[in-house]
């Protein structure tokens, strides 16, 4: 083996690079692309929020913070914490973004060999990062309406299983848990004594029904969520975790000796932020989301999207590689499903664009429906 390749750790051979970098490597020779295949919100940072960063910078808010989250930032999410869940032992506090708080989780929780479940299709992240601990991934299939199987859940659970991960809204599907579902699942977990991790990560995009937590069922629920999705501050790396007291203060330790701490000026303005109203953008959103629905549902088979920003159609004929090549040479990029999947049946569609490149895609979308 060549000295380079030697130094090169063993747990990073267990999986590829996101194939989403490879999609726009495809890509990148298009001009003025319609690219439908963005996973964060079109919109800018607020004008507010923005203002009360580059204020933070000014006056001094430059050094790093203290690793479990600058005290007026935390205090104020713990208040709201507190409110919804009225848990004592439940505490927050705040990482560099929500990829930054599953990485914290799998340090704190999964020991080489433990079982991790998640549900396909599921974030790109999960299979890698429970790879990265020496974890291993149990994929369920959700398949044909993204919801959760119950039945199946129960049967995969072993004396080896030590974790949960539910994101709802979902990326890629956009479709949101059902209460009952969310209510069996925290039970489940609680009942088994497994550890369930919930990504909230689009929490503020449920776009049919309030949101709803598995923490509200299971108190021992350790829930991830930010800022990223919510106010387009996807550089700016602020999130927060938060759940049982042992479990937090353990994320706490190791972040101190990993992330440190979430960018400090982008703390102070995210004090700033939770009280900025995002209404509008979410109604936006739900605009397109019905505009996309309607436009599309005599061309593709899809599940109606409750939540974030994405569609998650089946394939209408050939594979995904094949198909997105077809959406490429006619300018379009979208993201085949076999990167958020062990299936290569659907592909993604994100609408977080403007309205005109939006219609542009559905144009095109409409074009290539059949071979």
């Amino acid at each position: 083996m060549p000295l380079l390749e030697s130094w090169i750790a063993d747990r990073t051979r267990n999986f590829d690079s996101s194939g989403i970098r490879k999609m726009f490597d495809l890509a990148d020779k298009l001009d003025d692309p319609i690219n439908l295949s963005i996973g964060q919100p079109d919109f800018d940072v607020p004008d507010p929020i923005k203002s009360k960063m580059i204020q933070a910078v000014e006056d001094g808010f430059n050094g790093y913070a203290l690793t479990q989250g600058i005290p007026t930032l935390r205090g104020k999410l713990q208040e709201a914490i507190d409110l919804e869940y009225g848990d004592p032992d439940r505490k927050v506090f705040v990482c560099s973004g929500t990829s930054g708080g599953l990485f914290l989780s799998a340090l704190a929780m999964i020991n080489p060999g433990d079982e991790v479940i998640f549900f396909d299709p599921y974030f790109v992240m999960y299979p890698a990062l429970v790879e990265l601990v020496g974890g291993v991934p149990i994929k369920l299939s959700s398949y044909p309406d993204f919801q959760i199987d119950l039945e199946a859940l129960e049967q995969a659970i072993t004396d080896r299983t030590k974790m949960i991960i539910v994101n709802s809204p979902s990326n890629p599907t956009g479709v949101c848990y059902s209460q009952d579902v969310i209510q069996q699942v925290a039970e489940l977990a609680d009942r088994k004594g497994i550890c369930l991790v919930s990504d909230e990560i689009y929490s503020r995009f449920s776009m049919d029904n309030e949101h709803l937590s598995p923490a509200s069922y299971n108190k021992k629920t350790v829930v991830i969520d930010g800022f990223s999705k919510t106010y387009a501050m996807t550089g700016w790396r602020v999130a927060y975790v938060h759940g049982p007291s042992k479990i937090i203060d353990t994320m706490i330790k190791i972040q101190q000796y990993t992330f440190v701490c979430a960018p400090h000026p982008a703390q102070v303005a995210s004090v700033y932020a939770m009280d900025f109203d995002i209404t509008p953008y979410i109604d936006t959103y739900r605009q397109r989301r019905d505009f996309m629905v309607e436009e599309l549902r005599n061309y593709y088979e899809f599940v109606k999207p409750g939540g974030a920003f994405y569609l998650f159609p089946k394939l209408p004929w050939g594979t995904g590689q094949q198909f997105v090549e077809r959406a490429i040479d006619n300018n379009l990029m979208v993201i085949p499903g076999s990167i958020f999947s062990d299936r290569d049946t659907h592909f993604r569609i994100s609408y977080a664009v403007a309205d005109e490149m939006l219609e542009r895609g559905i144009k095109v979308l409409k074009q290539i429906a059949k071979p």
